[in-house]
Parts: structure tokens; sequence; C-alpha cells
């Protein structure tokens, strides 16, 4: 319902990353999973999260989906350590070991480098081939037909800079954290209670907007998402204004709310 609600093709769904096994995090999975099949997909859907994943919906999928014309491939992710968990030509996946009452992980998403920009009118100086462009822009330098070698910041400038997000849920404080996500651009980091339950927060392996926004200071994060919020608090906006007051840069993050990471020159 919020795919259709927000305009997302269901297509265009072919990676889901799962935190941890409570409820609120992967009830809807199989609800999911049906009705890809319901609207006729052929492609195989990956699914990373912990191994007991599939021991719970490997026995759904073969009760309610056996004439599924798709395979749903779950990929199992050691959620006590740091580690690769997808790539492709374009971005990494990196699992970020939490602190939860059950085994959890976050996930950091990081844009592969960007190839550097070929400065145009060094093709005609140095006469460069159409076949070295690729090496070039990917960092080569150029041999050129009377011996010399160019190097290739002579050729080029910067691409632009990858991005990267984090997304932390459910954690209670954990600095443990803070080396994997040094510097990203973007942080999504629960924030289940405000500072007066921390008593609260600490018994239930969860953590305060300020300590969130804790967080998001020792990483030196860019800007900070606050979410997955109590139902016991009625104002939201107490969660920003305590984070506020560590980490100036954050937001709440709401219902279908649209976050954009800008494109950056290194």
């Amino acid at each position: 319902m919020q795919l259709r609600n927000n305009h997302i093709r269901f297509t265009r769904i072919n990676h889901i990353f799962i935190s941890h096994l409570h409820g609120d995090h992967c009830f809807g999975l199989m609800g999911l999973i049906s009705t890809l099949g319901l609207l006729g997909r052929t492609a195989d859907l990956h699914i990373y999260g912990h191994a007991d994943l599939e021991k719970v919906y490997r026995p759904q999928l073969a009760y309610f989906c056996q004439d599924m014309k798709y395979q749903v491939v779950f990929h199992p992710v050691d959620t006590s350590v740091s580690s690769l968990v997808y790539e492709d030509n374009k971005v990494t996946v990196t699992s970020i070991p939490l602190k939860h009452r059950v085994p959890a992980c976050g996930y950091l998403f990081r844009e592969k480098p960007y190839d550097r920009h070929l400065i145009k009118q060094k093709i005609t100086e140095y006469g460069i081939p159409v076949s070295a462009i690729p090496g070039i822009k990917k960092g080569a330098d150029f041999w050129c037909h009377d011996g010399r070698l160019i190097p290739n910041e002579e050729l080029t400038s910067p691409g632009p800079r990858s991005r990267s997000y984090a997304f932390c849920s459910d954690t209670k404080y954990n600095e443990s954290m803070v080396p994997i996500i040094e510097n990203v651009d973007l942080l999504y980091h629960e924030s289940t209670f405000l500072n007066g339950d921390e008593a609260l927060a600490r018994k239930t392996f969860h953590s305060t907007a300020r300590q969130a926004a804790e967080i998001a200071a020792k990483a030196q994060a860019g800007r900070l998402l606050l979410g997955h919020f109590s139902t016991r608090y009625k104002d939201l906006s107490r969660f920003q204004q305590e984070a506020a007051e560590v980490f100036p840069n954050c937001s709440l993050a709401l219902e279908g709310m649209v976050f954009d990471l800008p494109w950056q020159n290194q």
C-alpha cells in the first residue's frame, strides 16, 4: 500500500534488506512477496537478513506460493560483524552490527567511485583515440605517440563524490558503529525515546533522540534522520528539538517523506 501511495514501481525492487526478526520490521514481507507473485513477477527477489529469516519464511512460501513464477533467494547475514553483503557495478552494501534484544544489523549503502571527467580540449591536444577514453576516465595516464606520458590529473577533473546512506534500527546506544559509518552523508538512526526515558531505552535496547544525535556527531555525518518513535509521545517535534541540541542538521523521518542527497564535486 505504501509503495502505491508513494508511486514506487514494484518492478524496481530486486533486493530487500531486513534488519532483524521483530514483527514491525518483517511481518509485511510475506504479503509483499505474495503480491509480487500475483502481479506476474518473474525476476528473482533477493532478501538479506539473519539466517533465521529463511527458516521463518521458507515454510510459508511452500504453503502459500507454490505456483509463484519467480524465486525468492535468501542471503544469510552474520549480524555480529560488519561485512560486505551485496555489491553491483554501482553500489556496495555493508552490514552494521547493532545491539538489540535479538540479532540485528543496520546497512550502509555506498555508491562506488564515479568516473573522472575528461577535459575535452585534451582529446585534440594529445590526439587521444576513442579507445583510450574509458581507461582515462577511470584514472589511467596516457602515452602520446611521441613517447610522452601525460598524467591523468592533466587530462581529467574529479567526478561527483560518491554518496552514502546508513540505516540503523533498532539498537541501544552503540559507539562501535561509528568507525563503520564515519563521514556518511545521511544517517537514519532510531530514536524510540526521549532523554527523560533513557533508563527505559537502555532496558529495551533502544536509543533516545539525544543518543542518536551523539552517534551522528561522533561519526561526523552530514545529516541525521530520526525515526521509530514510541507511541507514548504525542508531540514528535520534541525529538528534533532534543537531537538538535547535539546535532543541528537533523530531521524527523515521517511516513512518505523524501530526502535527497545532492550531487557534490570532490
